[in-house]
């Protein structure tokens, strides 16, 4: 089998790294698994035990590999990784959606990936510029989230609204908005987008003028919340309310 790099956005390839994602990237896009890596410290251990049966199972190759897993994850203690090939899906018209705009911290953006499957929001809008959705830092914060999720990486805003016209806005910002549970106390539609900007400057202020624009109210010693609190404390009020998709 060919050798594998350490991870850049041009491969077609990516990692999952650790025995949870890697597991978690078997269970739920076996299809896209062209093998699974193993540390021969870990051999003998449960968890490998665990990863090789399925792996087997799914007649999935299972390689030892330490140099190729220090490479991968550029830590001592990763002992195994999912390798699998990138993917990108449309998002469903009839869910709601969650749209992070010009994201640059992959920890956030596993983060809010792993949030929004728990909370039941499995459809998730990516503007570039972005972090990468499988840099393996974002795969591994997301815990394995991401391959239970539908992904799609958008060139710009009007990109994803064109695909999505009716799905009604509701941008994270100051500018022109509303408190949150002012905004929950009135009718929601069914077709909904959550948008959140980025971690320093947050959304553009021609988001103001696009559906209703929300604000997280807080008293004033923070001038702002963390992107990936933000987006958790939003998509938790939205989900839950009486008729939330949860």
């Amino acid at each position: 089998m060919p050798s594998l790099e350490a991870y850049s956005s041009r491969l077609d390839y990516a990692y999952a790294p650790g025995f949870f994602p890697a597991m978690e990237c078997l269970l739920h896009r076996p299809d896209l698994v062209r093998r699974v890596l193993l540390h021969s410290k870990a051999e003998g251990t449960e968890a490998a035990d665990r990863l090789c049966e399925t792996a087997e199972r799914l007649r999935v190759r299972v390689e030892i590999a330490d140099r190729a897993l220090q490479r991968i994850s550029q830590k001592e203690n990763c002992f195994a990784a999912a390798v699998f090939a990138k993917f990108d899906e449309p998002l469903r018209d009839d869910k709601p959606h969650v749209v992070l705009h010009n994201p640059s911290d992959c920890g956030n953006v596993g983060t809010i990936l792993r949030t929004s499957l728990g909370f039941g929001v499995e459809d998730v809008a990516l503007i570039r510029p972005c972090a990468d959705a499988f840099d393996p830092r974002t795969v591994r914060a997301s815990m394995g989230s991401l391959f239970q999720l539908r992904l799609r990486v958008y060139d710009s805003f009007e990109a994803y609204r064109a695909e999505h016209p009716d799905h009604m806005l509701y941008p994270f910002m100051l500018d022109s908005s509303r408190s949150l549970p002012d905004v929950l106390a009135g009718a929601i539609p069914e077709r909904w987008a959550l948008v959140f900007g980025n971690e320093g400057s947050g959304l553009p202020k021609s988001f103001a003028g696009l559906g209703q624009p929300v604000r997280i109210p807080s008293n004033d010693r923070v001038d702002s919340l963390n992107l990936s609190i933000a987006a958790a404390i939003g998509i938790y009020a939205f989900t839950q309310r009486p008729g939330g998709c949860i």
